[in-house]
């Protein structure tokens, strides 16, 4: 099964970039602009993990978060901020974000910490299945 990584930025060159990226290592990748598109794609496609930006106009990173959190609470969630507020950053982690990346990123990084994310998803779930198929054997 593919994973699914949505990508929350107002701006649309990031957006584009990090597709491109994310699309070259196999995943299946959503795009939104603002909070309220995000939020349908978190119900309706299930994705694996968000990479969320912090500073969005109209409903913020931090809004969008709080709402994830109501809808697909142990969705994983990575911020994306051009700001080094630590203040809002500390507010995501307590949220439940996994970690957060400083614009300008360092793409290859980005791109190794979503790797590493969703194949420890991957083999959560391959774990289970094994005990599964052996309560079964």
């Amino acid at each position: 099964m593919v994973n699914k990584v949505l990508i929350v930025d107002d701006q649309y060159g990031i957006r584009i970039l990090l597709n491109e990226v994310l699309e070259k290592e196999g995943y299946e990748v959503y795009q939104a602009p603002n909070g309220p598109i995000a939020l349908e794609i978190v119900k309706n496609h299930k994705p694996d993990l968000v990479l969320l930006d912090m500073k969005i106009p109209g409903m913020d990173g931090l809004e969008i978060l709080r709402h994830i959190r109501i809808v697909e609470p142990k969705l994983k969630v990575i911020m994306m901020t051009a700001y080094g507020e630590l203040d809002l950053i500390k507010e995501a982690m307590a949220l439940g974000a996994l970690t957060h990346f400083t614009k300008p990123f360092d793409i290859d990084e980005l791109r190794k910490i979503v790797n590493a994310q969703l194949i420890v998803q991957e083999v959560g779930h391959g774990k289970g299945d094994l005990a599964a198929a052996n309560g079964s054997a």
